[in-house]
């Protein structure tokens, strides 16, 4: 079972999951940051309400917990549909696929998470759905087996993956809109705390929620599970009062540090320096130092070190670099030892 960690960008429980759902922005105009994203998208909706059409088919890419799920609902809103959600590992039979399709009313919207995940005879179904708004269904086996052409209503659909490059194909070219969501940046994560805080009733001031947003590594929904923690430190230690010394101090006990990194990724970057002396070494060789999963190093600790400078993946392991060296206040590496043959 994997770590549940505070800086971890995945969902950790449905209960999290119910508490973003009361955060959610309900329109573009509340929306903040990925300005690029919002201006696209603005023009597509408006475009597709003059015409009385529903929106083309979107796709929404990029690392987990920057807000494609949230720019699904503020599509059905600003339509006025209805939407349904579901997940790619959770759609495996046909026949599920057919009833989700079938009670799709003109412009609903459906919302796939995950979709690189879908199984192919799912992929393969809705081809034709997307494409004609039609599913052809074959009823009965064998020489019995016969094809029911069922037409659908016009509908929208909504992929969201972080991994784009997963998606065949086939499916990928029968979407209309791509949207490519990034890393927010501290400011854009500043007004996101701010908003949460006004949500919640919390008491938090600008220097407050900006020692939050350093720690929120890019992404909302980190930044907001960190001022659940540091409100319920504040409630208890400073009378509901957020500043930057109490974000400080509730993070420091959290053990999240001024660049958002927790125990395991020091751990992870302590172990390439001290043990492997900077590396390079290889991931099974960290897993089993370290005792986690390979999968969890590789999807959950790496992706942030590497696009931080901290770790540089080579065709012999990972090495550590000097920034990680700087951070964790160690001398930096000198320069490799030269040979009596070079």
């Amino acid at each position: 079972m994997p770590r549940e960690r505070l800086v971890s960008p995945e969902l950790i429980s449905k209960e999290e999951e119910l508490f973003n759902r009361s955060l959610r922005p309900p329109t573009l105009e509340e929306y903040i940051g990925q300005k690029k994203v919002v201006e696209k998208l603005s023009i597509a909706l408006q475009a597709a309400k003059q015409r009385g059409e529903p929106l083309e088919h979107a796709l929404f890419y990029g690392p987990p917990g920057l807000g494609k799920t949230t720019l699904a609902y503020i599509i059905a809103n600003v339509m006025g549909s209805k939407i349904t959600t579901s997940s790619g590992p959770a759609l495996e039979r046909t026949g599920d696929m057919m009833g989700i399709l079938t009670n799709l009313g003109q412009g609903d919207i459906l919302f796939i998470d995950e979709i690189h995940r879908l199984p192919a005879n799912i992929e393969e179904f809705l081809y034709p759905a997307m494409e004609d708004f039609k599913v052809d269904f074959v009823v009965d086996k064998g020489m019995f087996a016969k094809t029911i052409n069922v037409p659908l209503k016009k509908f929208t659909l909504i992929g969201a993956t972080t991994r784009a490059g997963s998606l065949s194909a086939p499916l990928r070219n029968r979407f209309g809109l791509f949207y490519h969501l990034e890393f927010y940046g501290v400011e854009e994560l500043r007004q996101i705390i701010l908003r949460s805080a006004r949500i919640l009733g919390a008491g938090i001031d600008d220097a407050g929620a900006t020692e939050i947003a350093r720690r929120a590594r890019g992404t909302p929904r980190i930044a907001n599970r960190l001022l659940r923690r540091v409100r319920d430190f504040a409630d208890v230690k400073a009378k509901g009062r957020i500043n930057a010394e109490i974000a400080r101090d509730a993070l420091k006990l959290e053990g999240v540090d001024d660049l958002g990194l927790d125990d395991l990724d020091r751990s992870f970057l302590t172990t390439i320096i001290k043990i492997y002396n900077g590396g390079p070494v290889g991931v099974e060789a960290l897993s089993a130092t370290l005792n986690e999963e390979v999968d969890t190093l590789v999807d959950m600790v790496e992706p942030f070190l590497l696009q931080q400078g901290f770790i540089s993946r080579t065709k012999t392991g990972r090495k550590a670099n000097e920034p990680a060296y700087r951070h964790l206040k160690f001398p930096a590496p000198g320069p490799p030892s030269r040979t009596l043959f070079e």
